[in-house]
């Protein structure tokens, strides 16, 4: 690590416990988490290092991590905002280490882009709930990125069987990890979750997650709205892309669509965002202060009509009117 430029590191532990007890009077800016320790597990300390850690990333470097999409989707549903496959004994050098440096420099260096977007005062993040409590929403669309799963967890707890609204949900992902992330997105929503397939039906009461090797779009179909997989390249080179699926909310639903932006790095759905608040849509973006990289987020801030914490999200979403 310390041969790694612009980085240093503070302490290095062998336990769980023994990080808390540092972290106790010492500040960090990212932990590295291995998930194999002798006594509490990586994962079991997760949440206890992130709490305190007073705002630390938390990375999750281990040779586990490649072994299952499991694993990785744990750690990113907890708190961790990256996962690194750790090598075997001996190549810490060469690829690894600019791998890890590249991790830590997204994490630490937020996009010049979005740090001019945060609203110029704290009381304007907090403008719109009034008035979005008083529309009806027909569908729901989520992007989020880097830091995103733990924010979503945060925003589907709060829902209720009474919100029928179908929720289409694109994150950045390898798609390897799909499936396990949406049996992931069904445990925490309480509400059966596919991951897209192409002519599938939208139907209320469920979610839908882009696969990792396409964007998840929605068109109308004489019997309803339909999912198609669409693979043309994305305007900002994700795969899948944000951009795509709230365009196409933005064309089928105008006014009755509601746009989330989560945690994410870069600009994705910035394009889709101003499309479908220039349809009548509504666009609520997530904090800074929340979001481990606030790339995404900020990038759509001044088109929200709120930016809130993600639990705050979740409770705003779970007031609406689902038109029938």
């Amino acid at each position: 690590m310390d041969a790694v430029p612009r980085f240093a590191v503070a302490a290095a532990v062998g336990t769980a416990e023994a990080a808390l007890a540092y972290l106790e009077t010492e500040q960090v800016a990212v932990i590295l988490l291995d998930l194999e320790m002798p006594g509490v597990t990586g994962l079991a300390a997760l949440p206890d290092l992130l709490a305190a850690g007073r705002g630390a990333r938390v990375l999750v470097v281990s040779s586990t991590v490649d072994a299952g999409a499991a694993t990785t989707i744990q750690a990113l549903a907890l708190g961790a905002a990256g996962t690194l496959v750790k090598p075997g004994i001996g190549s810490f050098a060469g690829r690894f280490g600019d791998m890890l440096a590249d991790q830590l420099q997204r994490l630490i260096d937020p996009p010049a882009e979005a740090a001019t977007l945060q609203p110029a005062h704290p009381a304007e993040a907090f403008h719109g709930p009034l008035a979005i409590g008083k529309q009806a929403f027909s569908i729901v669309g989520i992007g989020a990125s880097t830091g995103g799963i733990h924010a979503l967890s945060q925003v589907l707890r709060p829902l209720t069987a009474t919100f029928q609204a179908p929720i289409v949900i694109t994150q950045h992902l390898p798609v390897t990890f799909s499936a396990y992330f949406a049996a992931q997105v069904a445990l925490l929503a309480g509400r059966p979750c596919d991951v897209a397939e192409d002519r599938m039906r939208l139907q209320p009461g469920r979610v839908v997650v882009a696969p990792g090797d396409a964007h998840l779009v929605l068109t109308r179909m004489t019997d309803g709205v339909a999912v198609r997989l669409s693979r043309q390249p994305a305007a900002s080179r994700c795969m899948p892309s944000v951009d795509p699926m709230l365009q196409s909310l933005a064309a089928l639903y105008g006014d009755r669509a509601l746009g989330i932006m989560l945690s994410g790095m870069g600009r994705d759905g910035a394009q889709g965002a101003a499309d479908l608040v220039s349809a009548g849509g509504t666009i609520v973006a997530q904090d800074r202060a929340s979001s481990v990289v606030w790339g995404m987020p900020g990038a759509v801030a001044h088109l929200a009509s709120a930016v809130l914490s993600p639990d705050a999200i979740g409770a705003l979403i779970a007031k609406q009117r689902c038109p029938a």
